[in-house]
């Protein structure tokens, strides 16, 4: 009530104002009295006799009223027994609870909601009943409601004129021709659709009694926004350790009718250059499942290696749980791929040069569930992934091998969500793979923005006598950070992340690379922009004394 009558800044001048601040405050009391099932109250406004007077609000609140007899009286015909009990059922309301009116409005929308449920897409809910009795001080709410019959939905009705195809959308629909309207299944053909990524927008509704079929079904009608046949998107990129990048993306999107997505990345920059068409499919087969195949020719250049090569790759992501085009969420996928590549790296205890030519053939499985509550900034929850590699190595070396990882984040929110500690933990292992047959290029490495910050690209783990990364076949990675929001768009963050690579099959602990810093981030619509500020705690001679990182979206 306090809340209800606020305060003012400005100072009552005299006893007129003094009188209609207290008759305003006191129908603001009895509107709250009332919502919370006070309805025997009694409240006065007066003035004071002071000067300046002051408004007052005498207030008797009385005995809260309670709910008794809740009950749904069917206009026209009733619905099936079934669906009857469960709107009834859903109305949640229990005698003797507090009468109070959200809880006897919206007991309202749920037993209309639970009767659309059941097919009866027409449902609406006529003006209702509510008795309040102040001798036994009750209220005895009654919901008229009719139901009107059952609808049975029909197929798609694609009502644009756009490149996307009657058949193809029809594919998507969740229910068979027939079956009763469930709003559910009308809500997830919408998310169907705008998963896909291809569209602007998307509009799915159940189409009006006059455009039912002979047979008395009711078609659902669908319009498609759909966004610019082409884009073209460029970007630049610099960094001390990795030096500068120029790269541009052509998109083509729903070339062959079925929301496809045909883009090709052209990339040169110092470290990886690469010319890579791909083309996705959504819903391939079936929905939230994508077929993506593609192909690239690459150079690769790194302080470990270089590497020259072209591939072909293939594959199929089923996503589980709601997720959307831009994010991959929980998801598992299958995959192949196929490698021909010229490597240059440097031959291990001689340092003298080693030139390999390499058909390198790989099958892939991948998993990951996603618990997190937001993709880009995540404040509670869990995430997991692991990854699976069967390969061999053909050419030169003649080496099958499994490429085993894992990783784990988790989230714990702190003062209302103002905090967050985070910690990540990552692992990695190849089987049958020792580092001198190993290709460099097939190795695992550590350091950089997204691994060990406060240290360089490829910087954590072994080197060679000349100073060169020499990768390992055994990965650890930790980090744990924490968040601090001091404003909505400001937030600081510290944190510490650790790392080793090792030449054997399990991690080596014998030498770990620390790193620390400090960051801040700011807060867009669409996530955080990250920068952060690193330096190593166990030094590297030759390092640099700190790293400096810039991205979109929190570090994991």
């Amino acid at each position: 009530m306090q809340r209800a009558i606020g305060e003012t800044e400005r100072p009552i001048e005299n006893r007129f104002e003094a009188r209609r601040r207290a008759r305003a405050a006191a129908e603001d009391v009895i509107a709250v009295l009332r919502s919370e099932g006070y309805y025997a109250y009694q409240v006065e406004a007066d003035v004071s006799e002071t000067e300046p007077p002051q408004a007052i609000v005498r207030v008797t609140a009385g005995p809260q009223f309670r709910i008794a007899e809740p009950k749904i009286s069917w206009v026209g015909s009733p619905p099936e027994p079934q669906a009857g009990a469960a709107a009834a059922s859903a109305l949640g309301l229990q005698p003797g609870q507090p009468g109070r009116a959200i809880d006897v409005i919206g007991a309202e929308g749920l037993a209309v909601a639970a009767i659309q449920k059941r097919g009866y897409a027409d449902v609406r809910a006529e003006p209702r009943e509510v008795i309040v009795d102040h001798a036994d001080q009750t209220v005895r709410p009654t919901y008229r409601i009719a139901a009107g019959e059952i609808v049975r939905l029909d197929g798609i009705d694609l009502v644009t004129d756009g490149r996307s195809t009657p058949a193809w959308v029809s594919r998507l629909a969740p229910w068979r021709v027939g079956q009763a309207y469930d709003p559910e299944a009308v809500a997830e053909l919408e998310r169907r659709l705008l998963d896909a990524g291809v569209y602007d927008s998307v509009t799915v509704a159940l189409a009006p009694a006059a455009k039912a079929t002979p047979e008395g079904y009711r078609p659902v009608v669908v319009s498609l926004a759909e966004r610019s046949r082409r884009t073209l998107e460029l970007g630049a990129s610099y960094a001390t350790e990795e030096g500068a990048g120029v790269e541009a993306r052509w998109t083509r999107y729903n070339w062959l009718g079925r929301a496809d997505t045909l883009s090709v990345l052209a990339r040169l920059s110092e470290l990886d250059s690469r010319i890579a068409p791909t083309l996705s499919l959504p819903h391939w087969r079936r929905p939230q499942q994508t077929l993506a195949a593609g192909a690239a020719a690459y150079r690769v250049r790194t302080g470990a290696y270089d590497e020259t090569g072209v591939g072909v790759r293939a594959d199929l992501t089923r996503r589980f749980g709601r997720t959307t085009s831009l994010v991959q969420g929980s998801y598992v996928t299958l995959g192949a791929s196929v490698d021909l590549s010229h490597n240059e790296e440097l031959r291990i205890g001689t340092l003298s040069p080693l030139g390999r030519d390499l058909v390198t053939i790989a099958v892939l499985g991948d998993f990951a569930l996603d618990r997190a509550d937001d993709p880009l900034d995540p404040r509670r929850g869990w995430r997991i992934n692991a990854r699976a590699e069967p390969s061999v190595i053909v050419g030169e070396t003649n080496l099958p091998y499994l490429r085993l990882q894992t990783q784990g984040s988790v989230y714990f929110p702190f003062e209302e969500g103002r905090t967050v500690l985070a910690g990540r933990l990552r692992l990695g292992s190849i089987v049958n793979g020792k580092i001198p047959e190993l290709p460099a290029s097939r190795r695992f490495y550590a350091g950089g923005g997204g691994s060990v910050r406060g240290f360089g690209y490829q910087n954590v783990g072994p080197r060679l006598p000349d100073d060169r990364p020499q990768g390992g076949s055994a990965l650890f990675e930790a980090s744990i950070e924490a968040r601090r929001k001091f404003t909505p768009r400001w937030e600081f963050a510290a944190f510490v992340d650790a790392g080793s690579v090792g030449s054997e099959q399990t991690p080596d602990f014998q030498d770990l690379s620390i790193g620390a810093g400090v960051g801040v981030r700011y807060h867009l619509n669409f996530g955080p922009v990250r920068v952060d500020i690193a330096t190593p705690v166990t030094s590297r001679r030759g390092g640099a004394p700190f790293q400096v990182y810039v991205s979109i979206g929190q570090s994991f």
